[in-house]
């Protein structure tokens, strides 16, 4: 009999494993996408002709993709089966990187950014759904968690180097066929994954949210971009400012009267919860949009080849891997409250120190400011989670981390809309890079004072 437990035990331990590298093979990849394509902008655009909104499209493509489908990709896994939907997310992503690297157009390569989106959208919530099936105790469950989100760290920490060194030997598009021998070993360890249980739970697809929300973002991200382009007062931009108001209110008012929402209204009147949603958009709005125009200032301005501008970044990236995980001793001391706010003002002094940074300036100029920006955002991730995790009801922490989720993707998105913009309106890239790093401390500040406000109580 002892020697059946201790078989079964063992059993036990290689399946947690099995599902732990196959999920973890994933997070890596879609972690590397956010932060690997910056470091190719200025190759991209110079073999493909492409300007500035061409760029932001190519980002925020996929962050758009990855932000409006994060709830729908949670529901079809709980309808579904989390394996069945994590192996389609895998082969689609893996695909859609093959479509990149193959992609002769911006449009071409857009839509095959957005799939790449769509296929992480599947992939993120089905693989926690299959570490919390295999890791039933939350001690176990934690510790794969972790491993989960460290790779997750590895990989952002790693894209700009790691593509530097790939596009300076073989060409920008290495950088997505990269993704395919990568996807093709989390398949072949999925293969090794039990199987869904015959019966999954009855979640029911919110098709009207899912619509009127993907046109809402869409909607906004695509008149941040081309207002400048083609002029605020266009009657394009005009039709597209009307529409994507339609589109918000259309998509709160089916949230609003729906049975199952995918995005329940009710979560927001939790003023913790609000906050922390705030603090993770804020934080994801200037992250992400200080490295798209950080990366291009390195290539464009200062010269560097996309293999030096990688190496420029790594403080940055680096230092969001170590802010995770110094982010808990950081609570523990200060209190989740002043941690967060401190982090925001990092932020903040951070954007404003790397105005001094000019053209003719010693690299090492860069790297205090870099590193704040990046232990920032690396603090600021986990910290504001937890409270709003714990604010809500037990049968609702799952929706409520993937609207956390949705929440830094959109916030990503239109944060390389907006910082793009400001460095395309002006005539000077330097001048149009000052504007951004200043909205960049203004909304910091702002978001630490909504979290400081929303955890008063």
């Amino acid at each position: 009999m002892s020697a059946l437990l201790f078989r079964a035990a063992d059993e036990s331990v290689a399946a947690r494993h099995r599902v732990l590298a196959a999920t973890s093979v994933s997070y890596l990849i879609v972690m590397l996408d956010t932060s690997i394509v910056n470091v190719a902008l200025e190759r991209i655009a110079g073999e493909l002709g492409i300007a500035i909104a061409g760029l932001q499209w190519l980002v925020s493509a996929y962050t758009l993709a990855f932000a409006s489908l994060l709830l729908t990709g949670g529901t079809l896994g709980d309808q579904w089966g989390p394996r069945r939907v994590y192996g389609a997310g895998l082969a689609l992503f893996a695909g859609a990187s093959t479509l990149c690297g193959l992609a002769a157009t911006l449009p071409g390569l857009v839509v095959a950014r957005a799939l790449q989106g769509a296929g992480a959208a599947l992939l993120v919530p089905s693989s926690l759904k299959l570490i919390n099936q295999a890791c039933p105790e939350p001690a176990v469950r934690a510790r794969a968690i972790g491993i989960w989100i460290g790779c997750g760290g590895v990989a952002m920490a790693a894209g700009p180097l790691v593509g530097g060194a790939l596009i300076h030997a073989f060409g920008w598009r290495s950088i997505f066929f990269v993704n395919l021998p990568i996807g093709l070993l989390g398949l072949a360890l999925l293969s090794r994954v039990p199987p869904d249980a015959a019966s999954i739970g009855g979640a029911r697809l919110d098709l009207p949210g899912q619509v009127s929300a993907a046109a809402a973002l869409g909607g906004l991200i695509a008149v941040l971009i081309e207002g400048r382009p083609l002029g605020w007062t266009s009657p394009a931009i005009s039709c597209g400012m009307a529409a994507t108001a339609a589109a918000w209110i259309c998509f709160l008012a089916v949230e609003a009267r729906a049975l199952r929402p995918m995005l329940p209204l009710s979560l927001f009147r939790n003023g913790i919860f609000t906050g922390s949603t705030v603090a993770s958009t804020a934080s994801a709005f200037v992250f992400y949009g200080l490295l798209f125009v950080t990366s291009l200032y390195f290539q464009e301005v200062r010269g560097y080849s996309p293999f030096q501008a990688g190496g420029a970044l790594v403080p940055l990236t680096a230092m969001v891997a170590v802010g995770s995980l110094l982010s808990n001793r950081l609570v523990m001391r200060l209190g989740v409250r002043w941690a967060v706010c401190a982090a925001f003002g990092a932020y903040g002094i951070g954007a404003l120190a790397f105005w001094s940074f000019g053209p003719a300036s010693p690299y090492l100029w860069a790297i205090p400011p870099l590193l704040l920006i990046g232990l920032a955002a690396g603090v600021i991730s986990p910290a504001a989670t937890a409270p709003a995790l714990g604010a809500v009801e037990h049968r609702r922490t799952g929706v409520a981390g993937a609207v956390l989720n949705a929440g830094r993707q959109a916030g990503a998105a239109i944060g390389v809309a907006i910082f793009g913009s400001l460095v395309a309106a002006f005539p000077s890239f330097e001048t149009g890079l000052h504007a951004a790093l200043a909205t960049a401390a203004a909304a910091s500040f702002i978001a630490g004072l909504v979290w400081w406000r929303a955890l008063r109580s």
